[in-house]
């Protein structure tokens, strides 16, 4: 006796099987997917959190400042800044440059400039050529040229500002270290390098149980002094001579590519003995003078217009090294002379010039901290 049932009970149990499979493949294929975009949701949620505390705490900074009350400086940890300059910066400075130099259609410059124009507030009327039409691509827009009555040379002080910009910090160097904004202090050694004793650099012989700062000083009674101006994205890209000198040297470090807005330098303790800079040391009436440019974020291009050999952002240097250059030979002894207001050089987008030099203990610099300056403008004097 057979039951006729019984291909079904088999039938049933094959069914089940399937059933069973069937409701694997349902349960498993999200399961998968959710397991693929768990970090996803999870790396948002931790940097949005991140950013929202970063900006509540420059809210409450900038409520306290309302109030007059000092507030101490808060500096990023090791591993906040290894986490940064983990960041391939230079790769991506050295795309967007490439990029500055495509070539814009005729119809879209117009439509381009005038959005940078706006949301960096640039005054087109003082550059040379007024028409956005003229600039072929981004990099000659942030190279614009000013008209020569828009920025005059004070004749009157002996140090003019070399740049468009804002004071980030200036006064004495104390002991060896410099204040890239107040309360945030980077070494004077890191940032230019350690002295090399060879007749070409304009650094004065010196015992090793004398300072670094004592190493520059060349002069008895003279002190060592510093400017921090920063070239925001809108300014004059520009930089010049600030006073009657002489370069010897150009030390050219390789580095990270960093933001130096102000509240980067705020937060990041050496943040220019981080970034990539070039380094141009010689002296003026007084002894010491140097101008040191610092590249930034998308700034992967700064230029010395005296100085062929000088390639900034390039791959073919390491980060952590340096590389020297003099312009002193045996046919030419001094170095490059320069005038006050001369051209000098110029970035890509917008960056840092730091200034240190020696000079009598009269001197004073006419600014104040925070302060917008124009090029051409007075920085100091005796």
């Amino acid at each position: 006796w057979r039951r006729p049932w019984g291909t079904g009970v088999c039938g049933y149990c094959t069914g089940s099987r399937r059933g069973g499979a069937d409701a694997r493949k349902v349960h498993t294929a999200p399961a998968r997917t959710l397991f693929l975009l768990r970090p996803l949701p999870i790396l948002l949620a931790t940097g949005g959190g991140y950013t929202g505390y970063r900006q509540y705490e420059k809210y409450r900074e900038r409520e306290l400042e309302k109030l007059g009350l000092e507030i101490p400086p808060k500096l990023a940890g090791h591993w906040e800044v290894a986490l940064y300059k983990s960041v391939p910066t230079r790769l991506l400075s050295r795309a967007w440059g490439r990029l500055n130099q495509v070539e814009l259609p005729h119809w879209l410059r117009r439509p381009v400039y005038s959005l940078y124009i706006w949301t960096f507030g640039v005054n087109m009327k003082e550059a040379a050529v007024e028409d956005l039409h003229h600039y072929r691509n981004l990099s000659e827009f942030f190279r614009r040229k000013l008209k020569p009555q828009a920025r005059p040379v004070c004749g009157l002080h002996s140090v003019i500002s070399p740049s468009d910009g804002k004071i980030l910090n200036f006064g004495q160097v104390k002991n060896c270290e410099v204040e890239q904004v107040k309360g945030v202090t980077y070494s004077l050694e890191s940032f230019l390098g350690p002295r090399t004793c060879t007749e070409d650099l304009p650094f004065s012989p010196a015992t090793s149980c004398d300072s670094f700062k004592n190493q520059l000083v060349t002069r008895e009674g003279n002190e060592l002094y510093h400017c921090v101006i920063y070239l925001a994205p809108g300014d004059y890209h520009c930089f010049h001579s600030p006073t009657d000198w002489t370069v010897s040297h150009r030390r050219h470090f390789p580095g990270s590519l960093m933001s130096v807005n102000p509240g980067m330098a705020r937060w990041i303790k050496e943040l220019f003995c981080h970034n990539e800079r070039v380094v141009l040391t010689g002296d003026w009436k007084h002894g010491f003078f140097s101008l040191t440019a610092v590249g930034a974020t998308n700034v992967g291009s700064i230029r010395i217009y005296f100085d062929q050999d000088l390639h900034t952002n390039s791959p073919r240097y390491s980060k952590g090294s340096y590389n020297d250059f003099s312009f002193v030979t045996h046919t030419n002894k001094e170095g490059v002379p320069m005038r006050k207001g001369e051209h000098l050089g110029e970035f890509n987008l917008g960056s840092t010039i730091v200034l240190i030099f020696e000079a009598p203990k009269d001197f004073n610099f006419q600014l104040k901290a925070g302060q917008k300056i124009r090029f051409g403008e007075p920085l100091g004097s005796l």
